[in-house]
């Protein structure tokens, strides 16, 4: 029998180190660290244990403890910005669609935006290589237009193919713009997106072969200087160019008006400045499309899921500057 048992202290008495080590003697194995509770209250009936420290509560009979706490698939803690690693037990849970240190987050139009810099390259390299397509099929009917003669009086004695042409260019045009389940859903996005740049390749043919082969080739090699340097300047610039699509859609239709008042008041000077305002805006629509589609730090993104509408633009903003270099070219000649 200890000590402890034989003599209890008087109620409401809990002994500190030292009124321990006086009244009971040094009892091994007692906590005696300094702080130790000594306030009114604290039990000290017989047997009360020496073995340490009293836990910091008592388990109920039949009480579970909660499982761990496992964070949501795609959290991320606040201003971190990056996720939770992944335990295999969870990786198992979610399945091989976790991407890593970046989710995917939802975007406003139901797609996914592209935080992970591996699905951005894969996109981006995605719509270069549609790109890179359609101006080889371009090019290919503006080289055989425009060297091949007997193509080229053909051309210009049958005007009709060219109206056909630009109904089909319209028809498809409207359609990847305005349907998002054509453009989304392979293999539909690709039929669509062939005859618009058949049709759009033929036009193009058609309009250079009224050109001197010299000024063709002058407007090709300028154009293509100039959408290489606007596309390294939109890779590395910090200027975001996203945030101006009001002012861009706002000089779009400045430029329809303007074109319509040369067409009404035809001459040199007017048709170089309308030329002129046309390569400067189709300009800053290429870095603008460009911005678009790598995402990043600017303010708006295109989805992975859209990398038909972003070849679409691109493609449509080159067309546009070699059209407009090419009417500089034509009309400084004369």
């Amino acid at each position: 029998m200890t000590t402890w048992q034989q003599n209890p202290p008087p109620a409401g008495f809990y002994p500190g180190q030292q009124d321990q080590q006086n009244y009971y003697g040094a009892q091994p194995g007692y906590p005696a660290q300094p702080g130790y509770p000594t306030q009114p209250g604290y039990p000290a009936q017989p047997g009360y244990p020496n073995q340490g420290y009293p836990p910091p509560y008592t388990a109920t009979p039949g009480f579970v403890a909660p499982p761990p706490v496992v964070p949501p698939y795609g959290h991320v803690p606040p201003g971190s910005g990056q996720a939770y690693s992944t335990s295999p037990n969870q990786q198992a849970m979610y399945g091989s669609s976790y991407v890593g240190e970046e989710p995917l987050t939802e975007g406003a139009d139901g797609g996914f935006e592209f935080t992970d810099k591996s699905i951005r390259r894969g996109f981006i390299r995605k719509v270069y290589g549609i790109l890179g397509v359609q101006l080889l099929i371009t090019v290919s009917f503006i080289a055989w237009f425009t060297f091949h003669e007997a193509t080229k009086r053909y051309v210009h004695q049958h005007q009709g193919i060219w109206w056909a042409a630009f109904a089909v260019m319209i028809v498809c045009l409207i359609t990847m713009a305005c349907c998002g389940d054509v453009r989304r859903k392979a293999p539909m996005n690709f039929i669509f997106l062939f005859l618009f740049t058949l049709a759009e390749a033929f036009m193009l043919g058609v309009a250079s072969s009224t050109y001197d082969t010299e000024a063709v080739l002058m407007a090709a090699g300028l154009c293509a200087a100039v959408c290489f340097g606007l596309t390294i300047f939109a890779f590395q610039t910090k200027w975001d160019f996203t945030v101006l699509s009001g002012a861009l859609f706002v000089a779009v239709i400045i430029l329809m008006i303007f074109g319509i008042v040369a067409m009404i008041f035809p001459g040199k000077t007017i048709t170089l400045v309308y030329a002129s305002c046309g390569a400067l805006l189709f300009s800053i629509y290429l870095v603008y499309d460009t911005q678009l589609m790598i995402g990043g730090k600017h303010k708006y993104s295109i989805s992975p899921e859209e990398y038909i509408f972003a070849a679409l633009n691109l493609y449509l903003d080159i067309v546009n500057i070699f059209l407009y270099i090419l009417t500089i070219i034509g009309a400084s000649r004369d």
